[in-house]
């Protein structure tokens, strides 16, 4: 039971939640950058939540299954095809032993991604199959997909069914300025007032720089407390001792083009960080695409939390109703 690897897209990865509980010793977590859209495609197919799935960007890979399945295609607002018949997004789908999945031009929204009854069963590496491919593990040999490439597919955990479907009221819309909600804090006391009430006014654009390391912006320049600069600290004034990132912590380096941290991103550094965008928000910065804009909307901890007890909510009411 696999799935043919015909032409591998762009940059197609095998993902799952990611590599928890590595952070202190250098391995970020990786997995889906955007788990809503990868949670909800695994309940499509009846998967665990756990399971592997594949995430693609911008153009979406041309995959042949050798077995009989269910798949679902989430995410990013794309035309998908089944021997070249349209078939709809965020809904449960047989497929035939033979039969060939494609995508269309992207119409919205950045990452697609496929889930499949059973999940691509590649090896778990420290606990997940997602792939780390800067440095080569995980996954499907550690990288993107090539043409030629088999992925082996486990077993369905339940009895997959075809035609289940997600409410339209719960597909996310990718528009191409997005929000998203920062929790202010960490090192945001070296920019100064002016610059941080900036840093939020400012409608960010997306540059070419924008891969699952992190996203790179344009929009301001920012200004930092003048300060003699620590031991050991650089000149750069956006430049700390060092400090742990957080996944969706914000950096700017020489206070121009800030950068927000993603599930691939090294784990500490020198840079001052302002704040971390909420989890769930990072599900949004995960569909856009360079030349698309952003807007960094400051919130504090009750409200991070109530954004992402909302989401969750959310996220389980579907499960729920998929499975009934």
């Amino acid at each position: 039971m696999t799935i043919r690897v015909q032409d591998p897209g762009l940059e197609t990865t095998v993902q799952d939640t990611g590599r928890l509980g590595y952070y202190s010793i250098g391995f970020p977590p990786s997995g889906a950058l955007d788990s809503f859209a990868y949670h909800v495609g695994n309940a499509l197919v009846g998967n665990e939540p756990g399971a592997a799935a594949l995430e693609a960007v911008y153009l979406g890979p041309t995959l042949e299954f050798t077995v009989d399945t269910v798949i679902a295609v989430t995410g990013a607002d794309i035309p998908a095809f089944v021997d070249g018949a349209e078939i709809p997004l965020w809904e449960s789908v047989a497929v035939s032993a033979g039969s060939v999945l494609s995508f269309g031009q992207l119409r919205a929204g950045a990452r697609p991604y496929v889930a499949v009854a059973g999940g691509i069963d590649v090896p778990l590496y420290y606990g997940s199959r997602s792939t780390y491919t800067l440095v080569g593990i995980g996954g499907f040999e550690g990288r993107a997909l090539r043409a030629g490439d088999e992925l082996p597919l486990g077993d369905a955990a339940r009895d997959p069914r075809a035609g289940r479907r997600v409410d339209d009221a719960d597909i996310p819309s990718h528009p191409s300025t997005a929000e998203v909600h920062l929790l202010v804090g960490l090192h945001s006391y070296r920019l100064t007032e002016d610059s941080l009430a900036r840093f939020t006014d400012t409608e960010w654009k997306v540059t070419p720089d924008a891969n699952r390391v992190g996203y790179r912006f344009r929009g301001a320049e920012l200004e930092f407390v003048p300060r003699e600069q620590p031991f050991g600290a650089g000149s750069d004034p956006a430049n700390v001792t060092d400090c742990g990132y957080p996944v969706g912590s914000v950096q700017v380096p020489g206070g121009v083009e800030p950068i927000v941290l993603l599930q691939d991103a090294v784990t500490g550094g020198g840079y001052a960080t302002l704040g971390t965008v909420v989890s769930v928000d990072r599900d949004r910065l995960a569909q856009t695409k360079t030349g698309d804009r952003t807007r960094f909307v400051p919130v504090d901890l009750d409200g991070a939390l109530a954004v992402r007890r909302d989401r969750l909510g959310a996220l389980d009411r579907i499960r729920s109703a998929l499975s009934s």
